[in-house]
């Protein structure tokens, strides 16, 4: 708490004054947390001072809040080029960072606890933005990015939080998720002099070698990068009480159809707290986001029974807690595609599931599971608006590849199962009513037209999208999770197994 105090004062984020008698005051408070290392020892005890931003008011105290972060499919598809280039990966932690914020507002807050030199009646007024406000996040990534525009870099248009610096043939990567940083590029010196000078300007820590970011745990050799969330799975099995369950092949049964109907959950905030984290553990677990997807559908008012199918996924990701993607270091940069839909497959309200799952060569960058806003009436129209958003996911990835200047090596390749959506994508003539299907088409046929992707037929028992799409048999799970490019470095244990 001394070190943060000081550090506050010597950054000036604040200045000692009389209460003013008409202007409100925000609170503030002490937060103590542990910060771990990946293999689960204490790094270090943090003291943050955090202003109570929940009793600011809007348009009085703060106007915009809105801070760009890094997706995590961004931080898949740079781990993916720098395996493919073998480029060198930093990982560095901004010190204080919030407090580097310049604030546009007057804003008071009371003396912290603690300290000592200040008298009654006396309050802050806050120069630099401080954790808890509503802007600080937004006024930090201000200064972050006007600093790193001001020395060369360019942002990208596809990721406003992915900065590129190109010189000649030498190209430094900047990846931004609030204070972490991930630096990568071709030339180790390019790499050390942009070091140095966010370290002259916030001050920060270099962690070296990326091996632990977001909860992620992150591991490289010559044949290429592991990618796995082991330490917070073991963590979620350790809070839930499941480290000693028994353990099941598929995160759901083929047979459960999830229904809204049933006797709720007296207290649904445990459920609520396990979606929240199976949510994140989707991240690097495409297996599990099909059932924890439709189980947040039911936050509001769950169930018991959509509580127990909760500890099934529990019981299976103790099973796979060794998983983890495998990113390949002879990668080639092609992008391939399975999109998918399940008709009607929502029993409460008749709507449809789209499912996709986008490679970068051998390796799995994006995949999404999502129940469609509106109900269709065919088929084919459901599989159009899956066709639609794979499509749009291409383009983005398309064109962050374009940001970085990798060239693609073909059109992107989008299997499909359903033979009249292909035929009307590829011919000149609609043979829909209703208006929404035309956009898709008319969006699905401009790509096609502009060579960026090529539909191609696949067997239904070949589609790989089918996982995010419905509740699939144990043998045909197995066959399918195989081949999304995930490996559990444990053999399976023997015995237990449902």
């Amino acid at each position: 708490m001394n070190a943060k105090l000081t550090a506050l004062e010597k950054n000036q984020t604040w200045s000692i004054v009389n209460h003013p008698s008409n202007c409100s005051v925000i609170g503030c408070k002490w937060v103590y947390k542990l910060k771990h290392k990946a293999d689960g020892t204490i790094e270090r005890h943090k003291a943050c001072l955090v202003a109570k931003g929940f009793t600011q008011l809007e348009g009085m105290d703060f106007h915009d809040t809105f801070a760009p972060v890094a997706k995590l499919a961004s931080i898949r598809f740079i781990l993916v080029v720098a395996a493919a280039q073998n480029w060198k990966l930093v990982q560095l932690d901004v010190n204080n960072a919030f407090l580097h914020g310049e604030l546009d507002e007057v804003i008071y807050m009371d003396i912290p606890p603690g300290m000592v030199n200040s008298k009654p009646g006396q309050v802050c007024l806050l120069h630099k933005s401080l954790y808890g406000l509503r802007q600080a996040s937004r006024q930090w990534y201000a200064q972050l990015s006007s600093f790193l525009l001001l020395h060369g870099f360019k942002q990208s248009h596809a990721d406003h939080s992915l900065f590129i610096h190109n010189n000649h043939d030498d190209i430094t990567i900047l990846l931004v998720y609030v204070d972490n940083i991930i630096v990568m590029g071709n030339n180790p010196q390019n790499i050390n002099h942009i070091t140095q000078l966010l370290d002259q300007r916030f001050k920060l820590k270099n962690l070296g070698d990326l091996t632990y970011f977001l909860g992620f745990e992150i591991a490289r050799n010559k044949d290429g990068i592991d990618l796995s969330q082991r330490k917070y799975t073991i963590d979620l099995l350790t809070d839930t009480g499941m480290l000693d369950s028994s353990l099941v092949s598929t995160p759901m049964n083929f047979s459960t159809k999830f229904h809204a109907d049933g006797e709720l959950l007296p207290n649904p905030t445990s459920y609520r707290k396990l979606i929240g984290k199976l949510i994140y553990l989707m991240n690097s677990c495409p297996d599990i986001t099909y059932v924890v997807n439709h189980l947040s559908q039911y936050v509001s008012s769950p169930t018991k029974e959509h509580y127990q199918v909760v500890f099934k996924i529990l019981r299976y990701l103790k099973r796979t807690v060794g998983q983890r993607i495998f990113i390949d270091a002879k990668s080639k940069f092609y992008i391939k595609a399975y999109s998918d839909s399940d008709w009607a497959g929502c029993v409460d309200t008749r709507k449809s599931v789209t499912g996709f799952l986008v490679y970068l060569g051998n390796t799995l960058i994006t995949w999404r599971s999502k129940k469609q806003t509106i109900v269709s009436r065919s088929s084919c129209e459901v599989e159009y608006k899956a066709l639609a958003q794979t499509v749009c996911e291409i383009q983005w990835l398309a064109q962050l590849m374009h940001d970085l200047n990798l060239p693609i090596a073909q059109h992107a390749s989008v299997y499909c199962d359903n033979t009249y959506a292909i035929k009307i994508a590829n011919n000149p003539v609609f043979h829909e009513r209703t208006k929404h299907i035309e956009v898709d088409c008319h969006t699905i046929r401009e790509k096609i037209q502009q060579g960026l992707i090529k539909l191609l037929p696949v067997r239904t028992n070949h589609q790989l999208a089918d996982i995010l799409t419905k509740a699939l048999p144990p043998g045909v799970f197995s066959q399918i999770n195989s081949k999304l490019g995930s490996h559990n470095i444990y053999c399976p244990l023997a015995g237990g197994v449902s």
